[in-house]
């Protein structure tokens, strides 16, 4: 594989894209550091396909980005292989309003052939290729320049492995038949809507006791103006006011500014400064939220009760058993509320329901709630066993 030296300028990045648009895919990843800012600052970007890998820096001076931005978000021939790639997906979503499509993410693949619900990238590079990752230039300050050869062969041997891993993997998901288990989950993580940050959204993220409509109103208006003034300023959001002063104020709102130098969590400058004032203006503008936007009652979902919780619990047994026999990672099967939620008597709305998760796992979670299926120990393993194989066992005893 040809590794190309860090790409700075434009002309160089554009034909790196135009030879990788006819790949059938490549593999692609991102430093970048948050830290301090509201916005992930890109730093860095990998990309490989089988013949050849760069490392791009987005900082240098003039760069031009579109021909790649346009290669993993417009270029549908080309798939786009990630590892543990929800970071990288929100930096291209906040770039360009898309995300990469199509999408394979092979964290989430791993799960498909049994090595975990969240393989880390070095243990994937181990397990598929025998390699020790070098793991020294992990805490790297990427926004520092000028980047040593190191660190940017540590950052390209991100790509290089992936490139070598997706065909071994691609090809043992098609042995087993599970490739097509994959197409929601990827479809799921490449959804925009993930990345989507809206403002009035934001109070959705803070917890708070109760649910007044008047405490609410002012817990989304509060929410709504942090999230503003956090991006106004590129700052975490946390360096404007952290999440439980927000719920503070909003469920003990100071009457006049000079009271805010008595709230918890801020700085008493803020009783006579110009955003204590705003905060003030937006306590005092704020409303009661709409009855249509109130969150759903805790006692509107199914209760489980103390033999509901039973029955979950046996879900949960026989999910371990299952993801065993089968061997994948029980979250990729099932999720704990939705164990819960079947054991509770719903059954609408479950992707245990429905498709290859039914065949593979729900039909037998239905039958065990509904008394068709038990647990028997064979031979000192722990095995499902059919009602009425059951019975015809006990018989023949």
């Amino acid at each position: 594989m040809h590794v190309h030296p860090l790409i700075t300028d434009s002309a160089t990045l554009a034909n790196l894209c135009a030879r990788l648009s006819d790949a059938p895919f490549v593999c692609v990843d991102t430093e970048f550091m948050r830290e301090s800012t509201y916005w992930p600052q890109l730093c860095l970007v990998q990309i490989a396909d089988t013949e050849e890998a760069a490392a791009i820096d987005p900082m240098a001076p003039g760069l031009d980005l579109q021909p790649l931005l346009d290669l993993l978000v417009d270029n549908g021939d080309v798939l786009k292989v990630f590892h543990a790639g929800g970071q990288d997906l929100e930096i291209i979503y906040n770039l360009t309003g898309k995300t990469p499509h199509p999408l394979f993410d092979t964290q989430v693949a791993a799960m498909a052939l049994g090595q975990g619900e969240q393989i880390g990238y070095s243990n994937l590079v181990d397990s598929w290729l025998g390699i020790q990752v070098d793991k020294g230039a992990r805490f790297t300050d990427w926004s520092r320049r000028p980047l040593d050869q190191r660190q940017v062969d540590y950052a390209i041997g991100d790509v290089t492995h992936l490139s070598k891993i997706f065909p071994k993997m691609l090809e043992r998901l098609r042995k087993t038949g599970r490739g097509a288990w994959l197409d929601i989950e990827m479809e799921r993580l490449g959804d925009p809507a993930n990345y989507a940050n809206d403002p009035d959204l934001a109070w959705k993220r803070v917890r708070i006791a109760g649910r007044k409509a008047d405490v609410l109103g002012r817990l989304k208006a509060l929410a709504r103006w942090r999230e503003l003034e956090a991006r106004s300023k590129d700052l975490p959001r946390g360096r404007i006011v952290k999440d439980e002063t927000i719920a503070d104020l909003a469920g003990h709102p100071p009457r006049r500014q000079a009271d805010l130098a008595k709230v918890r969590g801020l700085s008493a400058t803020w009783a006579s400064n110009d955003i204590g004032k705003r905060l003030m203006g937006v306590i005092e503008a704020a409303e009661p939220m709409p009855a249509d936007e109130m969150p759903p009652r805790e006692d509107r979902k199914p209760g489980l009760g103390r033999e509901g919780a039973l029955v979950a619990d046996l879900l949960k047994l026989l999910l371990k058993i299952r993801a065993r026999d089968i061997d994948v990672a029980p979250r990729l099967l099932a999720r704990g509320e939705e164990l819960e939620l079947l054991a509770a008597g719903q059954r609408a709305g479950l992707a245990i329901l429905e498709g290859w998760r039914f065949d593979q796992f729900g039909r037998d979670a239905l039958d065990l709630v509904e008394g068709r299926l038990g647990f028997a120990v064979q031979e000192g393993r722990l095995k499902m066993t059919r009602a009425g194989d059951l019975a015809g066992a006990e018989a023949a005893e």
